[in-house]
């Protein structure tokens, strides 16, 4: 059966998930600004919840239809089959909605007339006058943008980024997709050897280690349409199958990380071992004032703390002042820095060869990316102790 699906994304990650559709066999792609529509057949339903590293989410499109008032919002909605989708002692809450630019913009009055044309199509159907709902759940959510409304049921449960690795974290981290997303601006390959002076709780490394080693995200963890009765055991059974044969076990990739705090080590070990690469990681407690790339062809990837995060402005410009010092060792290494200081240049010391705008939750955000190799050293980096793991933990 050929079905419709949508997944958002991070603005600005755009083009990055579209690659990922396409490589798993996604079709017909729609791309708009933080979504893919794409089809496929049912194995896409587990396939893209299983190996999407950069799509928050994925719905199943019921229906799109034009709607600028609530009577053509509920008779949009009650023509979708849903019975197809929900037996008569489902449940179907209406939970996830948005618009945008539209001249119907209540939330919950939407969410209300789509419940009521919903029950009255199912009433229909099943000659039934009230529903108990106590069977498996259909999350029904939608969106309207510029009048233009699409229905869908959630397929994932609990959001895309919460990979199940992760049970802690440091303050303020970084969001498993957006990281994803960087990496694979940042073009981490197989033997690509990876540095993070700003590791946190470890998301930007395992990440880095998951994608090099082609380890399906989703790989450890349930999702909501493996409830769905019409949605065999036996379609989930052959993708976690076909992700787990893609797995590179043969690769030469290594990460290494560091942190100031000593309990951000501690954890960014934990949550590696966690994901199933801690052995694939070396962390050390280490300020990044004395950060170095001990091995040549170096990527360094990184969230610095700033302003709005974590400490004031002048403090992060200090720290930032700090890194253009010692990610001097420039071309052939390649540095990719995320911060929303719209004047991080000027505190780093060099123009980026490249900017793309991010969003780090509501924080717009640049990737600042240097790789071209005008960069050359600004002197001889001392020679410094070797990565060890740390002892704690």
């Amino acid at each position: 059966m050929k079905v419709v699906l949508s997944a958002p994304c991070h603005f600005g990650l755009e083009s990055v998930l579209a690659s990922e559709i396409r490589r798993m066999g996604g079709e017909n792609l729609e791309v708009t600004d933080g979504r893919i529509n794409f089809e496929g057949d049912e194995n896409m339903i587990a396939r893209a919840n299983i190996g999407l590293r950069t799509a928050e989410r994925v719905q199943l499109v019921l229906g799109r239809f034009e709607a600028r008032s609530f009577e053509e919002l509920f008779q949009g909605v009650k023509k979708i089959p849903f019975e197809d989708y929900i037996g008569k002692k489902d449940a179907f809450p209406v939970k996830g909605g948005w618009s945008l630019k539209s001249q119907l913009f209540s939330i919950s009055d939407c969410q209300s007339i789509i419940k009521k044309a919903i029950v009255t199509r199912l009433q229909e159907v099943y000659h039934l006058n009230w529903f108990e709902e106590t069977g498996t759940t259909y999350a029904v959510e939608f969106g309207i943008n510029r009048d233009q409304v699409m229905i869908t049921l959630d397929t994932t449960g609990v959001g895309l980024h919460k990979r199940g690795y992760r049970k802690n974290a440091v303050l303020a981290p970084i969001k498993e997709t957006l990281a994803a997303g960087i990496i694979d601006l940042a073009h981490v390959y197989p033997d690509t050897q990876l540095y993070d002076p700003f590791c946190g709780s470890g998301t930007m490394l395992i990440e880095s280690a998951m994608h090099a080693m082609r380890i399906a995200p989703g790989l450890r963890r349930r999702f909501a349409a493996e409830q769905w009765g019409w949605l065999g055991q036996n379609v989930w059974q052959q993708e976690r199958q076909r992700a787990f044969d893609f797995i590179k076990r043969d690769t030469t990739f290594r990460a290494y990380g560091s942190d100031i705090d000593p309990q951000a080590v501690e954890l960014a070990q934990y949550n590696a071992k966690q994901a199933g690469v801690g052995t694939r990681i070396e962390i050390v407690q280490r300020d990044v004032k004395d950060f170095y790339i001990p091995k040549e062809k170096g990527v360094v990837i990184c969230n610095p703390p700033y302003g709005e995060r974590l400490l004031d402005l002048k403090t992060a410009q200090e720290i930032y002042k700090t890194m253009g010092e010692v990610f001097s060792q420039g071309y052939p290494h390649r540095y990719y820095i995320i911060s929303p200081d719209m004047e991080f240049e000027k505190s780093f010391g060099t123009m980026a060869d490249k900017r793309r705008k991010l969003y780090n939750g509501m924080i717009p955000c640049q990737l600042y990316m240097y790789f071209k190799e005008q960069h050359q050293p600004a002197a001889k980096p001392s020679v410094k102790a070797p990565y060890k793991k740390s002892k704690r933990g």
